[in-house]
């Protein structure tokens, strides 16, 4: 992966290089740390009574507080995904690869959210996949056959009611275009995701990425990353069951 820090197509970088610390591979720990937190709070905690803090009348609960947390992991997964279209040597099997894990994923994300096999919607590695198909989209095709390909895909995530929908779909996008405009794309993009600027505090860590793909190297680390989705689903579906849940 090349380094990117500097300047970009004549842009100034908001966050000067001494200051870029975090490579690709602690934003991977970082979002899969800030989903964990989400989806624990979320199977386990919903219940949960817990006040953190009260002022004027306001509370913030345990539970609350986890849910903002987990605001921050899918941005940083979509960051991630632009980078990895940009620097994989074999974009096809980047894509088989996202669209492998979606189905894989499938039966755990039902489990965790319904307690059986069958779910409305979709896991995120379908919003993922289809927002990488989006920007292969915009790569590759323009006019007429760019918009066509794009509202087909947009039909899609809407169709198979893909987690985050169609903001996500749209934010994936927004994302590649405004690779070269940070600020531009920081400010529209915590815009777009529910919670707003708690989604956006996401760009935090994003403008501390110094283009370096970090400690995460080989096969085996790049699918456990991939592999642990479904495999903390799984495991939060077992944890709630056993607790009498469902």
């Amino acid at each position: 992966m090349t380094n990117n820090t500097g300047k970009n197509n004549g842009e100034v970088q908001i966050i000067p290089d001494k200051y870029r610390i975090l490579n690709g591979s602690w934003l991977k720990l970082i979002a899969v740390v800030t989903m964990l937190i989400d989806h624990v709070a979320s199977v386990l905690l919903r219940d949960c009574g817990i006040t953190l803090i009260s002022i004027a009348g306001r509370s913030l609960s345990l539970y609350q507080a986890m849910r903002y947390v987990g605001r921050l992991a899918f941005p940083i997964y979509a960051f991630l995904l632009i980078e990895g279209f940009l620097h994989t040597s074999d974009r096809k099997k980047y894509g088989i690869n996202l669209f492998v894990f979606a189905l894989i994923s499938e039966i755990p994300w039902n489990l965790e959210h319904s307690g059986g096999v069958l779910y409305s919607g979709q896991n995120i590695f379908f919003t993922l996949f289809l927002g990488y198909m989006a920007i292969c989209v915009v790569e590759r095709f323009r006019g007429k056959k760019q918009v066509g390909y794009l509202l087909m895909l947009l039909l899609i995530t809407i169709l198979i009611r893909a987690d985050y929908g169609c903001a996500g779909f749209g934010f994936i996008i927004l994302l590649y275009v405004l690779r070269d405009h940070k600020l531009l794309r920081a400010v529209i993009g915590s815009c777009i995701l529910p919670s707003n600027w708690i989604a956006g505090l996401a760009f935090v860590p994003i403008s501390l990425y110094n283009g370096k793909r970090g400690f995460i190297r080989g096969k085996f680390m790049k699918y456990a990353f991939y592999a642990f989705y479904p495999a903390h689903l799984l495991v939060l579906f077992l944890i709630k069951l056993s607790l009498g849940g469902y």
